[in-house]
C-alpha cells in the first residue's frame, strides 16, 4: 500500500474574530496511528479541518496525498440525516439520482468505486447492533449519543479513504462499542490520526503527537510513554526553575554587594582627599578615573543580572505552560437526609422497566448500560428535563444536571454570564480566579460560548453547575469526561474525590468511575434495572 503523507507548511490560521490560532506552523504527520493531544481550545479540531482541506488557511500550504475522511465530534443531538452523520451525504444522494436515471458526470464522480455504500453501511451497522429499522435517510436526532457515534465512525471505515482522521472517536460509547473501536483501530491500514483525551484508546496509538501554543511536538510510543515524557519534562522544568532562582538570587546578592563596596570606596575617597594635599586637578582625574571604573563595574553587573532575570523568566514560563487546573467541592451537608425518590419509574425512552431509586447524602451511584439502553435519559427525567411515562420523582434537595446538550452554554452567551446568572450574588472577581483555575482566561470568559471548544464550554457548565446558590447537594453528570481535555480530566478526578454531597454519573471512562469510588453500581440490562455492588 502506498505510504500517504499530510503535511503543513508554514500554515497560519486566524479565526473569525481576528483572532491568531496557528502561525507559521511546519509539522508532517506520518503514516502511523497518531494521537493528537492539546489543552482545550488549542485549535485541534481547526487543525483536522485544515488537514482534511475543508477550510484553507490564511497563509503557507497544507499537502496531502491520498483521500482524506474527516470525522468530527457528533453534535448533541445530532443534525441532519443518518447518511450526513456517516459522512456519506452527498454519495448517498449521488447515488439515488444515477438510480432516478441522472447520467450527470458529476454524480458518478462522486461516487467512484463505492456503489456498495449502502450495503456496507448497513454490514456495520448490523456488526454494531443498531436498531435494525435504520435508515439513512432518516433524522439523526433519534440517535443516542453512542448510536450517533456508531453511524459516524460507520461512515469512517466504509469510506474507503487513505487517511482517517477521528476527532473524539470513543465519545458516548459504551464499553463493548470501545473495545470494538480499538480493535477496528489496530486493523486500519491506512494513514490515522485520532484528536482525544481517552487515555485507554491513546494507549493504542504508535505515537503522540501535542499541539501548544509554540506549535506541535512529537513523542515515540503510546500514551505511557508520552505520560512519561511529559512528567520528565515537567520535573526537567522545576529543576531548571529553581535553578535559576537562586543564580538570580545570588547576582541581586553579588549587585548589592558591589553596590555597598562602592559607596564605601566613595566615602573613603573624599576623607583621603580631604586630608591630602594633592592639586585640584590631580583629584580631579582620580575621581574621574574611579567613576569609569565603577561605570564598568556597574554596567557588567548589570548585564549579568538582566540574564538571570531573563533566564528566570524563561524557566517560569516554561513551567506556567502547564498549569495544574482546580474544581472546588464546596462545603455541602453532611448526614443520610434523602435527597431524591423515584417510585415505579418508566422511562420514555430505552429501558421500559419500572425503577425503584432513593438517593441520600454521600452515595455515589456509577450507571451504565449498553447505548441506546436510556442511561442519559434517566438522569434528564429526574433533573426534572423531561417528563417520565409514568411513575413520580420526588426532589427534596438542590439537584444539577451536567448533560451533553449544555443548553445554558449557547450561542452568545458567554461562560461568565452563565456563571453569574448561576450565582448572582458572587463576588465576580472570585468567579473570575475559579475560572481561572480551569483554564479559562480573562479573554475566554467573555466570548460568545458558540465561538468556544467543547471542552471550554463543558468547563463552563461545570462552573455553573457547581458554584450555583443554592449549591447542588445532587449532581447528575452525564458523561462529563467528554471533551475535556487532560489537566482539566484530572481536576474533574479529584472534585468527584473530594465532593461531600451525593453524585449519580453516566460514564464509559473506567479512569472517571474508578475517580467516582461508586457506593453502588446500577446497570440498565434487557431485562431491567440492576443493582451491583462495586467490590470485587
Amino acid at each position: 500500500m502506498t505510504a500517504h503523507f499530510l503535511t503543513l507548511d508554514r500554515v497560519s490560521y486566524r479565526l473569525a474574530d481576528g483572532r491568531s490560532l496557528f502561525s507559521d506552523l511546519s509539522f508532517s504527520f506520518e503514516p502511523v496511528a497518531t494521537g493528537l493531544v492539546g489543552a482545550n481550545g488549542a485549535g485541534k479540531s481547526v487543525l483536522a479541518r485544515l488537514l482534511a482541506g475543508q477550510i484553507t488557511p490564511d497563509s503557507g500550504d497544507v499537502h496531502r496525498s491520498g483521500n482524506v475522511f474527516l470525522l468530527p465530534t457528533p453534535g448533541h443531538p445530532p443534525r441532519g440525516s443518518v447518511g450526513e452523520l456517516a459522512g456519506v451525504g452527498p454519495q448517498l444522494a449521488a447515488l439515488a439520482r444515477i438510480e432516478a436515471g441522472s447520467i450527470d458526470e458529476a454524480d458518478f464522480a462522486c461516487i467512484g468505486e463505492h456503489w456498495d455504500l449502502r450495503e456496507r453501511l448497513a454490514q456495520h451497522w448490523q456488526a454494531q447492533q443498531l436498531p435494525d429499522d435504520l435508515d439513512p435517510a432518516q433524522p439523526a436526532a433519534r440517535l443516542s449519543g453512542g448510536q450517533a457515534m456508531q453511524v459516524a465512525l460507520s461512515g469512517a471505515w466504509a469510506s474507503g479513504a487513505d487517511w482517517l482522521i477521528l476527532d473524539e472517536p470513543s465519545n458516548h460509547l459504551d464499553a463493548r462499542h470501545r473495545q470494538q473501536l480499538y480493535a477496528q483501530l489496530q486493523q486500519w491500514t491506512g494513514g490515522l490520526l485520532v484528536i482525544s483525551h481517552d487515555r485507554e484508546l491513546l494507549s493504542h496509538m504508535q505515537q503522540i503527537v501535542e499541539l501548544d501554543a509554540h506549535g506541535l511536538r512529537r513523542y515515540g510510543g503510546p500514551w505511557q510513554h508520552y505520560a512519561e515524557a511529559r512528567a520528565a519534562e515537567r520535573d526537567a522544568a522545576d529543576a531548571q526553575l529553581d535553578h535559576a532562582r537562586a543564580q538570580h538570587r545570588r547576582q541581586q546578592r553579588s549587585a548589592r554587594e558591589q553596590h555597598e563596596r562602592q559607596q564605601q570606596r566613595q566615602a573613603r575617597g573624599t576623607r583621603e582627599a580631604k586630608q591630602a594635599n594633592q592639586a585640584p586637578i590631580l583629584l580631579g582625574r582620580q575621581k574621574q578615573r574611579a567613576e569609569a571604573s565603577h561605570g564598568r563595574a556597574q554596567q557588567i553587573q548589570n548585564e549579568r543580572l538582566q540574564a538571570s532575570a531573563a533566564q528566570l523568566r524563561a524557566a517560569s514560563s516554561a513551567v506556567q505552560a502547564t498549569p495544574e487546573l482546580a474544581l472546588f467541592a464546596g462545603e455541602g451537608e453532611r448526614g443520610s437526609t434523602r435527597l431524591l425518590q423515584a417510585t415505579d419509574l418508566v422511562l420514555p425512552y430505552g429501558c421500559s422497566l419500572p425503577l425503584q431509586l432513593e438517593i441520600r447524602r454521600r452515595q455515589r451511584i456509577a450507571v451504565i448500560g449498553d447505548n441506546g439502553s436510556g442511561k442519559s435519559t434517566l438522569l434528564r427525567v429526574l433533573a426534572d428535563h423531561l417528563p417520565a411515562r409514568s411513575g413520580a420523582v420526588q426532589r427534596l434537595a438542590p439537584l444539577a444536571l451536567l448533560d451533553q446538550q449544555l443548553l445554558g452554554l449557547c450561542g452568545t452567551r458567554s461562560i461568565l454570564d452563565s456563571v453569574q446568572a448561576a450565582n448572582p450574588a458572587a463576588d465576580p472577581g472570585e468567579l473570575r480566579t475559579r475560572l481561572a483555575l480551569l483554564g479559562l482566561d480573562a479573554q475566554r470568559i467573555q466570548r460568545p460560548a458558540s465561538s468556544l471548544s467543547d471542552g471550554e464550554r463543558v468547563k463552563g457548565a461545570l462552573a455553573s453547575v457547581l458554584y450555583a446558590d443554592p449549591a447542588p447537594q445532587l449532581l447528575l453528570l452525564d458523561e462529563p469526561g467528554n471533551a475535556l481535555d487532560l489537566g482539566a480530566l484530572q481536576a474533574l478526578e479529584q472534585l468527584l474525590d473530594a465532593w461531600p454531597g451525593a453524585l449519580m454519573m453516566v460514564s464509559h471512562d473506567h479512569h472517571l468511575l474508578q475517580a467516582l469510588r461508586p457506593t453502588q453500581v446500577l446497570q440498565v440490562t434487557a431485562d431491567g434495572w440492576q443493582w451491583h455492588d462495586p467490590r470485587p
